[in-house]
């Protein structure tokens, strides 16, 4: 079989994973009582959706190996694709014009936006200092974006975008200062980034987890569209990247950007639209009956604006 055909079968298969996790997450997010993090923690739900995201990130990085960067990375945005319509599935309802406008503007933008940022892939990466002064500054933004106030789950969902974009950057910085000999791969720099890799992997987790209160398809469309962004600003203004086709591209980028944020705002129109009042879902359950029921009744009603 050919190498890419492998490559994007093993990316859909980590589209689902992920989008399957990110439902399982909203459905806990929408249910009563908070989602704290020994609550979180107490759920077998939670987990659940914890090892859909490992595989859908595992299935991501082996398909790498058998596919360039420009065919893998666009692929992810059928996360979107796939939760959209399964999580209007798990809430026993069909899915409305509003959602599939939003989730088509929002791919449009995104693959604009992929298209202009996918050059080359750059000849270096970040050193361990860069990637420290980088942390530094996405910690910054992540408190600022955490910050009580309006619009709280799309500003949590590009905080939780950010933090896997970078998370994606240091990982990077991590495996090649491991590998290249030039010193210790247990350096007290490289487990210091190390470090930094596992607080972002973990607090986009649990940032994303509570922006679903929201709903759905404008968080993980946040999520989607901040991810590829946060790490081509790394590429541009530290490794060298450059936007292709000079101001075309440009004006490509932006645009797709106003598309993509434009199908982010149908997405959260449609997300508060009223749903019938639906009980609760017990604590008890497990978590692959908590991703896979499909009994109306047991999905709870997704949560308005209420953080």
């Amino acid at each position: 079989m050919n190498a890419t055909v492998v490559a994007v079968i093993l990316s859909l298969f980590s589209a689902v994973a992920y989008a399957t996790a990110a439902v399982a997450q909203q459905r806990l997010a929408s249910r009563g009582g908070g989602t704290g993090v020994r609550r979180l923690l107490a759920s077998g739900a939670w987990w659940g959706s914890v090892v859909l995201n490992g595989a859908g990130a595992l299935l991501h990085v082996v398909a790498l190996a058998y596919g360039p960067l420009t065919v893998v990375q666009p692929l992810g945005a059928l996360t979107l694709v796939a939760a959209v319509p399964l999580g209007a599935r798990l809430a026993g309802r069909r899915v409305g014009a509003a959602e599939w406008r939003g989730t088509a503007f929002t791919l449009a933008g995104l693959a604009a936006v992929l298209v202009a940022a996918s050059g080359p892939a750059p000849d270096d990466v970040l050193s361990v200092p860069e990637a420290v002064a980088v942390a530094g500054v996405t910690a910054a933004l992540i408190g600022a974006l955490a910050r009580p106030g309006t619009r709280p789950g799309l500003r949590q969902a590009t905080a939780s975008g950010l933090a896997s974009g970078v998370g994606s950057a240091l990982t990077q910085t991590v495996t090649v200062a491991a590998t290249d000999g030039s010193g210790s791969p247990f350096g007290v720099q490289v487990i210091g980034v190390a470090l930094l890799v596992a607080a972002f992997a973990a607090g986009g987790l649990l940032l994303s987890q509570t922006a679903y209160r929201d709903g759905l398809g404008a968080p993980l469309a946040v999520v989607t569209l901040a991810n590829p962004v946060a790490a081509a600003v790394i590429g541009l203004s530290l490794l060298g990247e450059q936007i292709r086709g000079g101001p075309a591209g440009v004006l490509l980028a932006l645009a797709g950007a106003a598309l993509a944020s434009w199908g982010v705002v149908l997405l959260s129109r449609a997300a508060h639209e009223p749903l019938p009042q639906d009980p609760q879902v017990t604590e008890d359950d497990h978590p692959v009956a908590a991703v896979l029921a499909l009994e109306p009744g047991l999905v709870p009603r997704q949560a308005t604006f209420a953080r």
